[in-house]
């Protein structure tokens, strides 16, 4: 079952924030449960070295006698030498008995601690991990639900809109034949193909299918699709330098990345604004430049819904980048507001 790109979104980070916690939780309980175990090794220890120090019936630890004035009595200590504890020898003040217990076996001693904490702890990191994915899928079981309604609801939606998006085309076609320079009719034709571009992006917001590809004369697609907008917007100026080239790409995918920048570069221009085309064969890069608002924050474009105008729905961008990943198109902005905005296409890996 494929998931997409919002769902693992969302998967991965429910994922992560309830293993961080549970394992942040884990590590503070077992580092408790370390040190515990290390105390207990030092009370273990010092017990046998009290017992020890009556009969000195013990081979682990090592002894002798030293100056009284070094420490205290009756205390655990440590140094380079390894764990030791001084006791009283009866009948003399001057002299202390010293027990030691060796570096290296306490190293031995701790190190078997350190393992078996460690063993612990990547047993209970995988049932942590185990049991996150199932928190992660059954939060995520609303989401996917949610979504597939709606991408079911806006199918279904799609698919009424072709009965009157037919009638109008072949009613306005009839009447083009017998008013052919009725501009009003054209108008309408405008507004027909205006609402077919919004159905494909709707299209493509749900879709994610292979896309199929095919050779693509892009210098002929684009200027198709700019003669249309030309005409849709007749107050802007459209410039093209477009060299011959041929790419290997699916047809709907590159005329709907073409239509929403090409139309957002009208739609979002100045009266009388200028949008250039520019296609240039030998770096491979279609470059769309337009004199109009420009983009405050155009590393925040290509979010899904974000947009900086009362108008759209903030999808169509996102769309673009969605198409253009799929294609293996890297795609650019460059934008100051006020002072336009410039998108360039690299398509040297088509």
């Amino acid at each position: 079952m494929s998931l997409k790109r919002v769902e693992l979104e969302s998967l991965s980070k429910s994922f992560l924030l309830f293993f961080i916690s549970l394992a942040l939780l884990m590590s503070v309980i077992l580092y408790a449960n370390y040190k515990n175990d290390i105390q207990s090794l030092d009370e273990n220890l010092f017990t046998q070295m009290r017992l020890c120090s009556f009969d000195l019936q013990c081979e682990q630890f090592t002894f002798n006698f030293v100056s009284e004035d070094q420490d205290k009595l009756y205390q655990f200590h440590k140094n380079d030498e390894g764990v030791y504890a001084l006791f009283s020898i009866p009948n003399t003040s001057e002299y202390v008995m010293k027990l030691l217990y060796p570096t290296k076996q306490y190293q031995e001693e701790l190190q078997t601690i350190q393992n078996k904490h460690i063993y612990n702890y990547i047993i209970i990191l995988l049932i942590l991990a185990f049991i996150s994915v199932l928190f992660s899928w059954y939060a995520l079981k609303p989401l996917r639900q949610a979504l597939i309604l709606s991408d079911e609801f806006i199918k279904d939606i799609l698919h009424d809109f072709n009965t009157p998006l037919s009638g109008l085309r072949l009613n306005s076609s009839l009447l083009k034949k017998d008013f052919p320079e009725n501009k009003k009719i054209s108008r309408i034709e405008q507004a027909v193909e205006t609402i077919l571009n919004l159905q494909g992006n709707l299209r493509s917001y749900i879709d994610d299918s292979p896309l199929r590809k095919d050779t693509v004369d892009l210098k002929d697609l684009i200027e198709k699709r700019s003669l249309f907008f030309a005409s849709t917007y007749p107050d802007i100026s459209f410039t093209k330098y477009l060299e011959p080239m041929k790419i290997h790409a699916n047809t709907d995918a590159v005329i709907r990345i073409l239509d929403n920048l090409i139309s957002n570069a009208a739609k979002y221009n100045n009266k009388n604004g200028t949008v250039k085309l520019t296609l240039n064969a030998r770096d491979k890069k279609l470059i769309i430049k337009d004199s109009g608002k420009g983009i405050k924050h155009p590393k925040k474009i290509f979010e899904r819904f974000y947009k900086e105008h009362d108008r759209g729905l903030g999808i169509g961008l996102h769309i673009v980048k969605k198409l253009c990943d799929s294609l293996h198109i890297h795609i650019s902005v460059e934008s100051e507001p006020d002072r336009g905005s410039t998108f360039t296409l690299d398509l040297k890996h088509l």
